[in-house]
């Protein structure tokens, strides 16, 4: 590195073209370029040490573009190549030309590549994309981070154009061009190239790469990892929960990398939600099964009675787009435990109970239980409870029995908006009747499919 920066500055001192560079250094505003003003201390900077020249006597045409053969030229130049006029492997770069030596020599070190169909283009202008790989090559810059812009595509191949433009990034060379923009296809004018350049010579003129926030997200889970890197091999940092807010600075595959809290890394999508975006992954959880019945009477058991419906349930909901979760589709028992932490487990955003219930012969009617406390999930979990039953009831033809809380452990335990639908009781013989014909049971499903569609619409429209 050391001998490249006395390569540049030799470069610097004979080149034509003007440099500039953005710094911290003492400056004062002697310059003779009327288009130069105090404020462009890199200029200035430049100018005082003998390092540039202008265009003309009083100008410097900072707005001015760079043609590809001209920045070709001036990186041959810093890498002290001799840079005789040459044949090259371009047809469309002249032997005679001033910059074929350096072209030739350029290509043969590896700095520079041509088009796919062979030519080089000398007289078009240099976009910042290209100059990303002139630079990274020329200063050898090797270091790359957790660099992102949102019109650079990541690719981590170790020749493509975002790797460039992260070297040059992490080296301090660049920040952007603002809003977490590169513009690669940007065309670089004599004050851009220059100021990339200089940064490259001197670390006093280098900035802080800094990524931009470009969106916010929830998360949609508990114990989820934040990682060094975008994937399960990277090792945790930390662990952020349901609800907790996200600023995205950018996207590797499906991990995003950001900030929360004080952890900043990356973080699965699939566990994350964008503002004001619903996800609508329900989990069906036919209550009992295997060993454990449920409530029997009246020739039925609960446990059968709830995997039926919640299988109706589940095509109704396909049907509307809304994604489900099974916790059972066979008469196979499951802990309560397993139940409640299903959702969480497979990046559901809400949870649904179904059980069938028992009492005195008398007693008839549905009702729809939450869990009760003071977070934004018991809020939810009681309008979910709230859009099923005003539903279900209509649809059963029988007393409505209202939403309550109550402390069951599949909802009380469970991270996600949560409820639990009693469809009647087994117990009461018209109830009962009801719950073993298909026409009830169309109807009860439809009902329970519909509250939760309407939650998730109330959810959609906040």
């Amino acid at each position: 590195m050391k001998n490249v920066f006395h390569k540049v500055l030799l470069f610097l001192t004979v080149s034509v073209l003007v440099f500039s560079s953005l710094g911290t250094a003492q400056v004062s505003a002697s310059t003779p370029f009327t288009d130069v003003s105090s404020s462009d201390k890199e200029i200035i900077y430049l100018y005082e040490r003998g390092f540039i020249n202008g265009t003309s006597k009083t100008t410097y045409s900072p707005a001015a573009p760079v043609t590809r053969e001209q920045a070709a030229t001036m990186i041959g130049r810093a890498l002290g190549y001799d840079g005789a006029p040459t044949k090259t492997s371009f047809p469309d770069v002249k032997a005679n030309g001033y910059s074929s030596g350096y072209i030739q020599e350029a290509v043969k070190n590896g700095i520079i590549t041509g088009d796919s169909d062979g030519t080089f283009r000398p007289l078009d202008t240099m976009t910042r994309g290209e100059m990303a790989f002139l630079l990274s090559r020329a200063f050898n810059l090797l270091k790359t981070s957790s660099v992102y812009f949102t019109d650079v595509k990541v690719n981590t191949n170790a020749n493509s154009q975002y790797t460039a433009i992260n070297k040059i990034a992490t080296f301090g060379i660049t920040n952007g061009t603002g809003g977490g923009k590169y513009s690669p296809n940007l065309a670089v004018n004599r004050k851009d190239f220059a100021a990339f350049v200089a940064r490259g010579l001197n670390p006093d003129f280098r900035v802080v790469f800094q990524n931009a926030k470009i969106e916010e997200m929830t998360v949609t889970t508990n114990d989820l990892n934040v990682r060094k890197g975008p994937g399960t091999n990277h090792a945790s940092i930390g662990k952020v929960h349901t609800g907790a807010k996200v600023e995205v600075y950018g996207y590797n595959g499906t991990w995003v990398y950001g900030k929360s809290g004080n952890l900043t890394g990356y973080i699965s999508m699939d566990y994350l939600a964008k503002a004001g975006e619903v996800k609508r992954i329900v989990v069906i959880d036919p209550g009992h099964g295997g060993n454990d019945p449920g409530a029997v009477a009246n020739g039925l058991q609960e446990k059968d009675v709830n995997l039926d419906v919640s299988k109706r349930i589940n095509t109704l909901l396909q049907g509307k787009g809304i994604s489900v979760l099974m916790t059972r589709t066979t008469d196979v028992f499951i802990s309560l435990d397993d139940r409640a932490s299903f959702g969480v487990r497979n990046g559901a955003d809400a949870f649904v109970s179904i059980h069938a219930n028992a009492a005195g012969s008398s007693v008839s009617g549905s009702e729809t239980f939450y869990s009760a406390s003071t977070d934004q999930r018991s809020a939810d979990s009681k309008q979910l409870a709230t859009f099923i039953q005003n539903r279900l009831y209509k649809a059963m033809d029988h007393p409505n029995r209202g939403v309550k809380d109550a402390q069951f452990r599949v909802i009380n335990s469970n991270p996600l908006p949560a409820a639990l639908v009693e469809l009647g009781f087994l117990t009461n013989s018209s109830d009962a009747q009801k719950l073993a014909s298909n026409t009830y049971k169309d109807r009860a499903a439809k009902a329970v499919a519909d509250g939760i569609e309407d939650y998730y619409n109330w959810k959609q429209s906040r």
